[in-house]
């Protein structure tokens, strides 16, 4: 049980989490300015390595930027902000030429005559292929790429031994760096010029997702602690194929697949979207993954399939590797057999408002890749965008902090911590709860009363957990659970407020668009006490 005074150390640029939005901006700003990276062992089990449709980008000749930017609001359902997608559209192909030029093995395209060296895939809601990627493993690719570069790099210290439990400020509201622990239980203060906020989404509030080890949403309420502006929580995407395995761990089955030609059918072999849509399996992830849980409703059954066989054996092997081997250690030739795939929590197109450089609402704290809401997205993601907000959003970030001046720093706020241990088991049993909640009431298709009714259960898990954090020593495993627990509660809020349905948010009470012009939702906690 720690009793000493915090360790203390101070630092340039503090990046909290390093996935690829967080290894790329501190490559970027690391020749300037030191840069000293919490990443955990558990980072590699989070959403970037586990990606594997690849990167959206207008590379090829054939293909525009306005198309790609038209398609993104399409895709959007109107709560885009144009003016962002607008730049990270148009900061891509020299964001994808960055990759290229540090050595990502991007798959190439051999066929004769073709109008750009590396092959190009078609997903979701895309009018024209423009999805680079390595095989159906991109995410491993860069970040292995990433992961050698900053290794080597002087100007970045690697921490695996430090996590993120809380955020330090100071009494002017500045952001100060962040409260740590280690793996022996010691607390330690990592004070910095300035924060970044690299630490993922929040599909870990659901109790299926398509991620080993999904974050959820601890960056987010860390920021909200301080008085950041939360905004779009409400809008959580569900990937409409996660391998449908339920003695096994998640899989994610590419979007892809489905790009290639993959096609979607029922417990009795029928295809059932076209009727749904006419972009049919393309449709965007909202429509497919809500067309795939009526079916399922519809059909009695626990998972539809994903049919590629007639793509032939060689085509499958050549484009899906990863995926035909992982299905073939569960005992599944996809080159033979449909996959079974259910939707999951995949991906939160809300959380800490941010600028065009990655800034907050609060001074001196930066937040990039998922956990960040940029207006690009709107109230839905559209397929191979998110590595793309990481790439563009980090180096615009890096070119902001390369600028950023020194400022006289104020007094630090104290945080007082408790002494009692806390029972393993009382986090593993409030975490469940909450995660049965809102895969329950809060998932792909909602509606008022049972909204009311994860509210009110949330509070009773809020209040009854309170007391414990106020007392308990603290561990990554209990700061884990606060933060989310409380997210998880704004999140209903968000939902609740919104008396419409748009994109990932479908109210069956509210079936159709407002009348008014939709507008994003935005939450500010001032003065939430982190004890």
């Amino acid at each position: 049980m720690p009793t000493d005074r915090p360790i203390r150390s101070e630092h340039e640029i503090l990046v909290i989490g390093g996935g690829v939005a967080g290894l790329t901006l501190a490559l970027e700003i690391a020749d300037s300015r030191g840069v000293t990276l919490l990443r955990p062992a558990a980072d590699d089990l989070g959403a970037s390595r586990w990606a594997q449709g690849g990167i959206a980008a207008v590379l090829s000749p054939d293909d525009d930027i306005d198309a790609h930017i038209a398609d993104t609001l399409v895709a959007g359902d109107g709560l885009c902000d144009e003016a962002a997608v607008r730049f990270t559209v148009e900061q891509g192909p020299a964001a994808i030429d960055w990759l290229i030029s540090l050595g990502v093995p991007f798959t190439r395209d051999t066929t004769p005559g073709a109008s750009y060296p590396y092959h190009l895939t078609r997903e979701g809601g895309h009018g024209a292929r423009r999805i680079i990627h390595v095989d159906d493993a991109t995410g491993r690719a860069v970040m292995d790429t990433l992961m050698a570069h900053a290794k080597a790099h002087p100007g970045i210290r690697i921490r695996a031994d430090l996590s993120g439990i809380g955020l330090i400020n100071d009494e002017d509201g500045h952001c100060r760096g962040a409260r740590c622990i280690d793996s022996r239980g010691r607390l330690h203060e990592l004070l910095a010029e300035d924060t970044v906020l690299s630490t993922g989404g929040a599909s870990g509030l659901y109790r299926h997702t398509t991620s080993p080890r999904p974050a959820s949403g601890e960056g987010m309420m860390m920021a909200a602690e301080l008085g950041a502006e939360l905004m779009n929580l409400e809008f959580q995407q569900f990937h409409p194929t996660c391998l449908y395995d339920p003695d096994g761990s998640p899989f994610l089955i590419s979007e892809a697949v489905r790009g290639e030609g993959g096609l979607l059918i029922n417990a009795r072999g029928e295809r059932f979207m076209p009727q749904i849509d006419p972009r049919a399996e393309l449709a965007p992830r909202d429509i497919v993954a809500r067309a795939i849980d009526a079916e399922m409703q519809r059909t009695d059954s626990d998972h539809v399939s994903l049919d590629i066989r007639h793509l032939g054996a060689a085509a499958i092997r050549q484009h899906f590797p990863t995926i035909h081997a992982h299905c073939l250690t569960r005992g599944l030739d996809i080159t033979r057999t449909p996959i079974p795939v259910v939707p999951a929590a995949h991906y939160s197109c809300g959380g800490v408002t941010s600028d065009l450089n990655g800034a907050t609402t609060i001074p001196r704290l930066y937040a990039i890749g998922e956990v960040a809401c940029t207006g690009l997205h709107g109230a839905n993601r559209m397929a191979s965008n998110s590595l793309l907000e990481c790439l563009v959003f980090a180096r615009s970030c890096a070119r902001q902090l390369a600028r950023a001046t020194p400022v006289s720093p104020a007094a630090l706020v104290p945080v007082d911590c408790g002494h009692q241990p806390l029972s393993p088991d009382t986090i593993t049993e409030t975490l469940g709860r909450m995660r049965q909640v809102m895969g329950s009431r809060v998932a792909i298709v909602r509606h008022d009363q049972g909204l009311a009714e994860a509210a009110e259960i949330l509070d009773r898990l809020v209040d009854e957990l309170h007391p414990k954090v106020r007392q308990a020593s603290p561990t990554a495993g209990l700061a884990s659970l606060w933060h989310a627990l409380r997210l998880a509660r704004l999140t209903v809020t968000c939902a609740s407020n919104r008396r419409e349905s748009r994109g990932l948010h479908y109210n069956s009470d509210y079936p159709h668009h407002a009348q008014a012009r939709p507008t994003a939702s935005r939450i500010q906690l001032p003065g939430v006490r982190t004890d």
